[in-house]
């Protein structure tokens, strides 16, 4: 997510079961701009010696696979933290999703106070990793980053992502790709493919202003050079996007990839279920875009992060976790520090 715009807006789906969601979370937090909880989800059963069960999408209400995953402590990797963050015990792992939510990256849980989603979960992994108490701090997406640089906040789990200029304020390790979707019926047969080409003669809905819209009108552009056509609708919001697209009046949905794979699973039962077409790099065609936990540059936390991803990579519960939220096709190979981001010229 390369802010708090449009791009972020479009994440938050109104079909019933989150509009209860999201207002478990305005109930939750308030007026205020900080919501905190040191819950770890829930946990199903005692965890041996030295190791923390972790329940990823626990309390989902549909919208994960709940899923426990027992994760020991990791000495050698423990070691490499700061000493700061030793001494605390915790890890203050940061959200900027208030003040809604936005299945499946972050929201309220069906108890109305527990935090969940795939950021907030792979938070909690680290945290095990690490032998430290996971605490959750949910806010604005402008007030993550207050709390970052203020040190309030030791590490971000926000779907953010990794940027040329962030990198000259913030370090990442890199734990998912940032891809934009495609989402079609199920009974259509239509697929992306990775190819623009095969966008003519389709019918594409994308939200006005976003990273997405700039995209689909250059793919536009070229095709009308080949004398091809693609044509591009707007509506003012999820709901009636949808039932455009069971109605036939479009017949692809270009959104963020998260957002997709939510109402996938959302939809399965329902009359007109749909299914992801393919997706794409929201860097572009040549850079895949990454997204990443993030800290104060310099402050030591970035190492060791990326190095408790890999080794959930390694054990097979990175793979798990994704899979809890239907987010397998975004995996990474590993956890990078640093890696390329976003160009300047188009941060």
């Amino acid at each position: 997510m390369s802010s708090a715009g449009s791009r972020h807006a479009r994440l938050i789906s109104i079909t019933a079961a989150f509009v209860a969601i999201a207002g478990g979370l305005s109930g939750c937090a308030g007026s205020s701009t900080s919501a905190s909880t040191s819950s770890n989800s829930s946990t199903t059963a005692a965890a041996p010696a030295g190791s923390t069960v972790v329940d990823v999408a626990a309390l989902s209400n549909g919208a994960g696979k709940e899923t426990a995953l027992t994760v020991p402590q990791v000495a050698k990797i423990r070691a490499e933290l700061p000493a700061s963050v030793l001494k605390s015990g915790q890890l203050v792992i940061g959200l900027g999703l208030l003040p809604a939510g936005a299945p499946p990256l972050g929201f309220t849980g069906s108890d109305q106070k527990t935090l969940t989603g795939s950021e907030p979960d792979l938070g909690r992994l680290v945290a095990a990793v690490f032998g430290l108490k996971p605490v959750v701090d949910n806010a604005t997406w402008d007030n993550l980053f207050v709390g970052i640089d203020s040190g309030k906040t030791d590490i971000g789990f926000s779907n953010i992502t990794d940027t040329e200029q962030r990198q000259q304020k913030y370090d990442f390790a890199c734990y998912r790709q940032d891809n934009l979707g495609f989402e079609v019926l199920r009974s259509s047969k239509w697929n992306f493919d990775g190819n623009y080409e095969n966008l003519a003669g389709q019918t594409v809905a994308v939200g006005a202003g976003t990273n997405q819209e700039k995209i689909l009108e250059q793919w536009q552009a070229q095709l009308k050079a080949q004398g091809k056509t693609l044509t591009i609708k707007y509506y003012p919001d999820d709901n009636s996007t949808y039932l455009a697209l069971d109605s036939g009046k479009i017949s692809v949905y270009f959104q963020p990839n998260p957002s997709v794979a939510y109402h996938v699973v959302e939809d399965a039962n329902s009359p007109d279920p749909t299914r992801s077409a393919g997706k794409y790099s929201g860097a572009g065609s040549t850079l895949q875009g990454l997204i990443c936990a993030t800290s104060k540059r310099g402050d030591g936390l970035a190492k060791p992060t990326a190095d408790a991803i890999n080794y959930l990579i390694g054990n097979g519960d990175y793979a798990k976790w994704l899979a809890a939220w239907n987010l397998s096709n975004e995996a990474v190979a590993s956890s990078q520090v640093n890696p390329p981001g976003l160009p300047l010229d188009n941060s």
